[in-house]
Parts: structure tokens; sequence; C-alpha cells
């Protein structure tokens, strides 16, 4: 933003400048030629009015040999013509272009000039008795160098230029100034949402600095997140207490059932199983509420993941599971090691998998079956599958599988999908359900390489 700020400032600036600055200059140069000049012309008319006794009377002039010095010490070059056009008196040798402009003079009868670049040329004719209405009896060439003028010049364009330099430097300054004052607090402002985001719940941004609205708008920040840090701490407090709460009555109601059904009849046996695969069923939903408060909460620092070990190293531990209910846990992958890395925050993988395939086998029953863990990589990133042969899932259930609660089975609690959702999302990943060709239910997670995400902290 302060880039920017300054290159449009400084575009404004030079603006302003090219249209007010650059006439103004060309105009002063102008002006200062013109006054070199007239102030050559008017000291050939002035000499002119000296030589006229000179050449008029034929005597000699003690006021023409005095501007003769003076000619000198100013370095001009001076010639007075009589009316043949001979030299009568000369100070110094003016160039040879001077007598094309006393023939222009004479012709005119008026004054004449010439500007060059190192030299002003003035002809001036002189008058009998110094009137124009009399006959000429001679002419003064002036010839004066313009050196002073063009330092004149110089010197202007000089100062024109330092001025625009500091304008735009003071441009530059006040620019930076004015983003900077803008700038950082809004940088603070960002700083302290991201580590909201990352879980830092207790940090605020200052309000002693920027413009009122930046100030404003920080202090309405702090009031939102001082309401979401209430809410997410009473939040957990609810879950701890709800979780202390249940679990110690929920253990003593399956330890009396337990009592109860070993001294029980038959037939009351059967009820009281039934009733202990409610409570059991009961402390599932405890523990996924309590795993869904975790997956919502999580402020990791991802570190990069290699699928392949990892998957690996899942199905083997699922595997005893698999095998009492005979179903064929099997890993497949299309990937090289070091291209099926992703970045995930610590312990995600795990939970995704043991979600994934605790419910793969689950769907499948007793009836046995085979689900299929596979790793694929791409351009685009890194792709998990979970395919089972199962019953699969209507499409109905599918588009709102991953709500909580919301099961098609008897036994489950409806946050696994939840759970994993969550999870995925939060790594930056995708995740969708598809029929897997067959019959069956597959998963897809889909995640981002390494480099998107590797040394961040993931939204909370």
């Amino acid at each position: 933003m302060t880039r920017r700020i300054v290159l449009a400032l400084l575009a404004l600036t030079a603006t302003v400048l090219v249209a007010a600055v650059l006439p103004l200059a060309f105009n002063a140069a102008a002006h200062e030629r013109d006054a070199f000049v007239n102030d050559a012309a008017a000291t050939a008319r002035s000499l002119a009015v000296l030589a006229e006794e000179r050449l008029g009377d034929h005597t000699a002039s003690p006021a023409l040999s005095a501007a003769l010095l003076s000619a000198a010490r100013e370095h001009d070059e001076l010639l007075v013509l009589n009316e043949h056009g001979n030299v009568v008196v000369s100070q110094g040798v003016p160039r040879d272009s001077w007598k094309q402009l006393v023939n222009e003079a004479e012709e005119r009868g008026d004054p004449t000039t010439e500007l060059t670049k190192d030299r002003v040329i003035a002809v001036q004719t002189v008058w009998n008795d110094g009137k124009d209405t009399g006959a000429p009896i001679g002419t003064v060439v002036l010839e004066r160098p313009t050196g002073a003028l063009n330092q004149n010049i110089d010197d202007l364009w000089l100062y024109l230029a330092l001025l625009a330099g500091g304008a735009m430097a003071a441009a530059v300054a006040i620019a930076i100034y004015f983003a900077r004052w803008v700038s950082k607090p809004l940088a603070r402002l960002d700083t302290a949402a991201r580590q909201i985001a990352d879980g830092e719940l207790s940090v605020r941004a200052t309000t002693r600095s920027g413009p009122p609205e930046v100030r404003r708008m920080a202090a309405t920040f702090n009031m939102m997140a001082g309401r979401l840090e209430t809410l997410v701490h009473g939040h957990r407090a609810m879950l701890a207490d709800a979780s202390h709460q249940l679990r110690t009555p929920l253990t003593a109601l399956r330890l009396r059932l337990d009592l109860l059904a070993a001294d029980s009849a038959p037939t009351a046996a059967d009820e009281l199983a039934g009733a202990q695969e409610e409570i059991a069923r009961l402390s599932r939903l405890v523990d996924g509420l309590l795993a869904t408060a975790r997956a919502e909460s999580v402020a990791e620092r991802v570190v990069p993941v290699n699928l392949i070990p990892a998957v690996a190293e899942r199905v083997a531990a699922w595997q005893p599971v698999a095998d009492a209910h005979d179903v064929k846990l099997v890993t497949e992958h299309t990937a090289d090691d070091d291209k099926a890395q992703v970045s995930l925050g610590v312990g995600h993988l795990e939970q995704i998998l043991d979600n994934l395939i605790d419910n793969a086998i689950e769907a499948l029953g007793d009836h046995g079956g085979s689900v299929t863990v596979s790793v694929a990589s791409s351009s685009a990133g890194t792709t998990l599958t979970i395919a089972d042969d199962g019953p699969g899932m209507p499409p109905q259930e599918r588009s709102r599988a991953f709500l909580r609660f919301s099961t098609g089975s008897q036994t489950g609690t409806g946050l696994g999908l939840a759970i994993v959702q969550r999870l995925v999302t939060s790594n930056g990943g995708t995740v969708r359900l598809a029929d897997t060709p067959g019959g069956g239910l597959t998963v897809e997670l889909e995640f981002p390489g390494t480099a998107l995400y590797e040394g961040t902290n993931l939204p909370g």
C-alpha cells in the first residue's frame, strides 16, 4: 500500500510541476532574453546619441571615449561607422554578420537586433541633431557576449530543478508518512487477526495510533475478539463440565447394569444387554462430541506428512478389528514417496483415517467385504481415497452426511464424517462422497502440496 500511495502522489506532483513550473520556466527564460536584448539595444541608442557629435561636428567626444572604456570593461565589441560605412571608432572587432544587419537597419530606418547562442548584436542609426527625422550620418554597431544571459538562464533552470526535486522529495516523505500512519495500524490489526485465527484468543489490537476510522475499527475488532473469547471459553468449559458430569454417571450406570445382568434371569438379561448397548452408544456420543469440539478448536502448526507410510501404519493398527468382522483391508498407491507429501496438523491424519476406516468397517457389518485405502498424486496435490464394497449411501443421505448427528446407522453417532470434514478443510483440503463402482461408498480427500502451507498455522 505504501508503494502505491507514494507512486500516486509522485505522479500527481510531477503532473503539477510539468503543467505549472515548465511554462513558468520557459516564460522566465524568454523574459531574460528579451531584457538582455533590450538592454543591448538601449546601450546602442545611448552610444548613437554620443556618436552624433563625433560624426556630425567631426570633433572629439569625451563622452564617447568614456563609453568606449565602459564597453571594454563589459567585453562589448563596438563600431561607429560614418554615412559611407567607414569605421570611425572601434572597440574590438565584431563579427562579419553585423554588415548585413547594418544594411537591414539602413533599409528599414529602424534599429535592428540579432540574438544568437553566444552573442547579441544591436545596430542603431545615428541621426543628425539626434532626431530620426533628419538625415542619417552613421551607424553604431554593438556586439555583446551572452555569457551572463546564459548563466542567468542556467541558474534559473537549476533553481527550478532543485525546487522540483524538493517538491518530489517532500511528496515522497508525506506519502510515506501518511501511508505508514494508515498501514501500520492495519498491519498490527491483521497480525492480531491472524493470531486469533491461530487460536490465541487473548490477543488484542492497539487503538492508540492511526486515523480515527482505523482506531474505531480496532476497538470494534477488540470487542468482537473479547466476545469470541468469552464464547469459545464458555463452550469449552461447558464441554469439559458435560464430559465430567456425564462420564461418571454413565460409568456407574454401566457397572450397575453389569451387576444386574449377572444376577438376572435370561429374559431380563436380554433386556439389560439392550440397555448396556444404549449406554455404550451414549458413551460413544459423548466421546464424539468431545472429538468434534477438539477438531473445531485446533490451531496446530502444520508439518509435512508422507501419506504412504502413515496409511500403512493405520491400516496395520485396524487390521485386528477388520479380521474380527471378516473385512479385508487393502492399501494401494500410485505415487512416489517423495510426491505423497502433504502438510497437515500433528495427529490430524490419524484421526481422519481412524474415523473413515471405522465407518467403512461398520458399514460392512459382519457380512464381510473389503476396504481399499489408496494414495495418488497429481500436479494439483495428493488424493487419499477410502472405498468399501458395502451397501453404500443413498444420494439424500450423502447430501447431509457431513452434518452432525446425521447418520443412517443404528449404532453410529453421526459425528465421524463431521470430524473428518472439519479436519480436512482446516488443512486446506476438500472431501467428497461418491459411489464405489460395483456398490459401496467412496470417500475422496484432496490435499494441497507441502509448499502451500508448510511453516504456517492452521486456521482455528
